[in-house]
C-alpha cells in the first residue's frame, strides 16, 4: 500500500557496537528516504565507530574492523544526514527504543542538535504488538479457534491454567514438522526441546545479575566439549567486574560474594552465588 506522506518519511536501521546509548555507537546506518509523490531514494553507509567492533557484534552483523576502516566517522556525515532528514517523519522496527536515541547521540556529539520532538516517530514493533495482541485470550483464539470468554472464566487461575494447557496443545500440533515445511517454524513434542526453545536470555539466576558466556582461550577462541558444544561459565554482569568469571571474583576478591550476601540482591541470586561458591570450594 503507498503511504499517504504530507512530508517525507526516513526509513532507517541502525547497527552498532552495542547497546549502550553512551558508549556505543555506529557502524552502519541505512534509510530508504519515502517522498509524498511517492518518490525513493535509498542509502547504506558504513561508518567508523572510531574503537575497535566487539568479537559478539562481528558475529551478529558480519560487519568486521575492516569494513569500517576507510568509512567516514558519524561526524564527517552528520551535516549531510542531518539535511537531508530535515523536515522528515521517522520509522523503523524498535526505533523509538533504540535506533532514534541512538541516533540523536550521535548527532549531539558531532555538535549537531537535531530535533526528533519535531517528527513524527513511527515504530513499526510498537504497532505489531499492539495490533496482535500477545496474551493469553489472543493465544487462545489463535491456536484454539475460540473466544477464551466463550469456554473460560477470565482471571481465574483454574481457568487459565485449563487454557495455557489447550494452547500447549495447540502450537504442538500447529508447529507439528509434518504440518510446516519450514525447519524455523518446526517444534517437536519434547519438553527439553521446548524448554530451550522458551528461554528469553542467557541468565544464570532469574534477575539477570549472572549470565552464561562463553569460555573462550588466551587468542580469543571459543572452547567446546567433547561434543563440540561451546563450554559455557557464569559471569557478572553488572558492576565493577561486569564481564569477569564468577569463580575468578570468588577466588580473587572472597569479599565481594560477602558484599553481595549483605546487599539488596534477591535471594534467588544470593542463591545462585552461594551454589557456584560451594562448586568451586570442593574443586579445590
Amino acid at each position: 500500500m503507498k503511504l499517504n506522506l504530507t512530508k517525507p518519511l526516513i526509513v532507517f536501521d541502525l547497527e552498532t557496537t552495542g547497546l549502550d546509548l553512551v558508549k556505543d555507537r555506529i557502524i552502519q546506518i541505512s534509510y530508504i528516504k519515502v517522498y509524498p509523490d511517492g518518490k525513493e531514494e535509498r542509502s547504506n553507509q558504513f561508518v567508523n565507530p572510531e574503537r575497535s567492533i566487539p568479537q559478539e557484534v562481528v558475529d551478529i552483523t558480519g560487519i568486521t574492523d575492516a569494513d569500517v576502516a576507510n568509512a567516514p566517522t558519524f561526524k564527517m556525515l552528520a551535516t549531510d544526514l542531518a539535511n537531508k532528514f530535515q523536515g522528515c517523519d521517522f520509522a523503523g522496527f524498535n526505533s523509538n527504543h533504540f535506533d532514534v536515541p541512538m541516533l540523536a547521540e550521535e548527532f549531539l556529539r558531532a555538535g549537531i542538535d537535531f530535533d526528533f520532538s519535531k517528527c513524527n516517530l513511527i515504530d513499526v514493533q510498537t504497532i505489531f504488538h499492539k495490533m496482535e495482541r500477545r496474551n493469553l485470550a489472543a493465544a487462545y483464539k489463535f491456536y484454539c479457534g475460540r473466544k477464551m470468554e466463550d469456554d473460560f472464566v477470565a482471571h481465574k487461575a483454574d481457568q487459565d491454567t485449563e487454557a495455557t494447557y489447550r494452547v500447549l496443545q495447540g502450537e504442538l500440533d500447529m508447529y507439528a514438522p509434518g504440518k510446516q515445511e519450514e525447519p524455523e517454524r518446526q517444534l517437536n513434542n519434547d519438553m527439553n526441546e521446548l524448554a530451550e526453545f522458551s528461554k528469553l536470555n542467557n541468565n544464570v539466576d532469574f534477575a539477570g545479575r549472572i549470565i552464561w558466556k562463553e569460555m573462550k582461550d588466551a587468542n580469543g577462541n571459543v572452547l567446546t566439549d567433547s561434543d563440540g558444544n561451546p563450554r559455557m561459565q557464569e559471569v557478572f554482569n553488572f558492576g565493577k567486574y561486569k564481564g569477569w568469571s564468577v569463580a575468578e571474583v570468588l577466588n580473587r576478591d572472597p569479599g565481594y560474594f560477602s558484599w553481595m550476601l549483605s546487599s539488596d540482591f534477591t535471594y534467588n541470586t544470593k542463591q545462585v552465588l552461594t551454589r557456584i561458591r560451594l562448586r568451586e570450594f570442593n574443586k579445590r
